[in-house]
């Protein structure tokens, strides 16, 4: 088949991991692949090197951009519609919601017979003003309408889809965002070395968040969260992946709180480094204050490091309480730091969760059963207009 993805930006996330897998997978099974995509990066780095060599065409979009800009979103749809002029796609499969809403669009003005998009993360969420969260819901609703299927990367995606009035729940389909699981491998990595880098010990216990330095990811819970905990345990240690705008930010809380000696910022790090550095800690914070499916928490759960989490969105289908982590209430400051205790004081129960974890998760994210299930909906699709 020949099958266009599009997305608005490439930078270092979920859903960009997710489609490059995707286009790397239906390519390696013989289909034409292309991947439609906006100019911009940011500070989270940017995924561009990732798409040399690997047998699909890579196409730029120079008016997308992730902003709303009327004039630019106008531009952006013209060119995405001279491209699928021009390719004549069987699908056209779209990602993110400002190229899920543009690239829809598009895809039916010029006949594209099949069309599907993947829901990585609500385009409308508790983060958002009310009008914006309304705007967005009135704009996936009319995409709907002309969409072949609806996947959700997590049973919480369909669910809130369909709560919302954005399509009928036969309409939807749950394909679980797929990892290199073969990346994540505990027996790949020397736990000690990577701890003595950061200067911690064997009588530390280390904790890692994996995400953008960025409001909404949930620092602003995490700080105090982290200084209670440390209080009451003094052999806390903890570990940041990521880099953003926030940074400064951050670290100044981290000085006021006296959590400088305790905490290792590593920056930016390729996605490879990521399962390297789990491999250091001895679980997973994730406070994130809305997701789709949080790829760090799987990640993490196949390096088989428990996972403490916002009861939010997917964090329930993989951070099952008291068998893979720990859940707590959205902003539950106290509660967060309620965990951090309870699982830094008991071993036996980090162990025990850590290796149900891996179990659990190994086989059902693996990219190329989503590869496989994405190539199973593509047929089926066609087959139905048939």
């Amino acid at each position: 088949m020949n099958v266009c993805h599009v997305i608005t930006r490439l930078i270092i996330g979920g859903a960009q991991e997710n489609t490059l897998l995707t286009c790397e997978g239906l390519t390696r099974r013989g289909h034409k692949v292309t991947l439609a995509v906006g100019p911009d990066t940011g500070p989270e780095g940017s995924l561009f090197e990732e798409t040399r060599a690997r047998g699909y065409d890579v196409r730029i979009i120079p008016a997308m951009h992730r902003a709303v800009r009327p004039f630019a979103d106008l531009a952006a749809c013209r060119q995405l519609w001279t491209l699928f002029d021009k390719l004549c796609p069987d699908v056209v499969h779209t990602h993110s919601s400002k190229a899920g809403i543009l690239g829809r669009w598009a895809a039916h003005r010029v006949g594209v017979p099949i069309i599907v998009h993947t829901i990585h993360g609500m385009s409308f969420n508790r983060t958002q003003p009310a009008p914006i969260r309304s705007l967005y819901r009135f704009l996936e609703r009319r995409c709907a309408r002309y969409t072949d299927a609806l996947i959700g990367v997590a049973e919480a995606m369909i669910r809130q889809s369909v709560e919302a009035g954005i399509a009928s729940p036969d309409r939807f389909v749950t394909i679980y965002s797929g990892m290199r699981t073969e990346w994540y491998d505990p027996a790949r990595h020397d736990r000690q070395a990577i701890r003595q880098q950061w200067g911690f010990g064997e009588d530390c216990v280390v904790f890692g968040t994996v995400a953008r330095l960025f409001r909404n990811k949930g620092y602003e819970q995490l700080i105090p969260a982290m200084a209670e905990a440390s209080r009451r345990c003094p052999s806390l240690r903890f570990v940041w992946v990521g880099d953003g705008s926030q940074r400064s930010e951050y670290e100044s809380q981290l000085l006021r709180l006296g959590l400088t000696n305790r905490v290792r910022l590593t920056g930016l790090v390729p996605p490879l480094e990521v399962a390297r550095l789990l491999a250091g800690m001895d679980a997973v914070v994730h406070a994130s204050q809305w997701e789709g499916l949080p790829r760090v928490v799987v990640q993490g759960l196949i390096m088989s490091k428990p996972v403490i989490s916002f009861d939010i969105d997917g964090a329930p289908e993989v951070v099952l309480p008291d068998q893979t982590g720990l859940l707590v209430p959205l902003n539950d400051i106290q509660g967060l730091a309620e965990a951090m205790v309870r699982l830094a004081g008991d071993a036996a129960m980090r162990d025990r969760m850590g290796r149900a974890g891996r179990e659990w998760c190994l086989r059902r994210f693996d990219h190329e059963r989503m590869v496989d299930d994405i190539e199973s909906l593509y047929k089926k699709l066609a087959d139905r207009r048939r």
